[in-house]
């Protein structure tokens, strides 16, 4: 594994290079308020065997990357009313982030694989730097956050009661995920105390996860954009996902044209052990990589 530090601007973002430098290119960028250790090291690994070096990042306002604090913390009343008042920045920001890590790690392009708000920077990195874009998967995403709303439960687990110390961030972490991760399959609470408490470590920022959400409600609509994407692209989703619904799987697939929509009876909003073998095949298949 190579960490390092890629710059945008005033921004910088940490990064972990994994796998062989000659591997098929491939950018993992997580959700709202997740740091790159929430991507597991086996699903990574999984990867890897099959031809990919792979890059996980922080994104901005996460993790080792760099964090808005002076921008303050707003109020969900500030988010639901006025949200680009009170974004500090956009997802195309995020976006020309993941551009700049691709820079730092010599990758002119790469095959960008999403997660939730990560699927969207995905998507907004496809539409604004398209050439730096091979495929694109977008996973349990939205492209408008007016589709897919969340189901008031989920919604509340987001609003928990932040952590005051890394015990309880990894207690938080374990009950988030019992409200929005998959009903059909077990939930690795054990992973998820140990993922919650390194995210603690590496930078602990409930303030930085309000930002991110600024970003998606001020940055709007992106179908209209997104037909014009003309990489291959995968869509997957959860149809028990009450974060993002499943609608919102279904507008991105439409939204881009000749993509492939897979959606997975019982998985939430998360990423089921069980289901990693055939996400990755899919994975595979899209970006036409060998296995090692």
């Amino acid at each position: 594994m190579v960490t390092g530090l890629a710059r945008h601007g005033d921004v910088t973002i940490a990064y972990e290079r994994l796998g062989p430098a000659d591997g098929e290119p491939l950018l993992l960028v997580m959700g709202l308020g997740m740091q790159l250790v929430s991507w597991p090291d086996e699903f990574c690994a999984m990867l890897v065997q099959q031809g990919f070096s792979v890059v996980r990042f922080d994104n901005r306002d996460a993790g080792q990357s760099t964090h808005w604090s002076h921008a303050g913390n707003p109020s969900l009343l500030q988010l639901l009313a006025r949200p680009r008042s009170v974004a500090p920045y956009r997802l195309t920001d995020m976006a020309d982030d993941a551009a700049a890590v691709l820079d730092a790690v010599g990758w002119p392009a790469a095959h960008v694989v999403g997660a939730s708000l990560g699927g969207m920077i995905a998507q907004t990195l496809a539409i604004g730097h398209p050439g730096r874009v091979r495929t694109l998967t977008s996973i349990m995403s939205t492209p408008s956050p007016t589709i897919g709303r969340p189901r008031p439960g989920a919604l509340a687990a987001l609003g928990l009661r932040p952590a005051t110390d890394r015990d309880g961030a990894g207690e938080r972490m374990v009950r988030v995920f019992q409200a929005i991760g998959s009903p059909r399959y077990p939930h690795e609470e054990q992973w998820l105390r140990d993922v919650g408490r390194r995210a603690y470590d590496r930078g602990h920022d409930p303030a930085g996860g309000r930002r991110q959400l600024a970003a998606i409600r001020a940055s709007g609509d992106r179908r209209a954009a997104l037909a014009g994407v003309r990489v291959p692209t995968l869509v997957l989703h959860g149809d028990a996902d009450p974060l993002i619904r499943p609608s919102g799987g279904r507008a991105t697939a439409a939204a881009v044209p000749g993509s492939r929509l897979v959606i997975y009876p019982g998985m939430g909003h998360d990423l089921p052990r069980p289901l990693w073998p055939e996400m990755i095949a899919e994975i595979t298949t899209l970006t036409g990589a060998r296995s090692t």
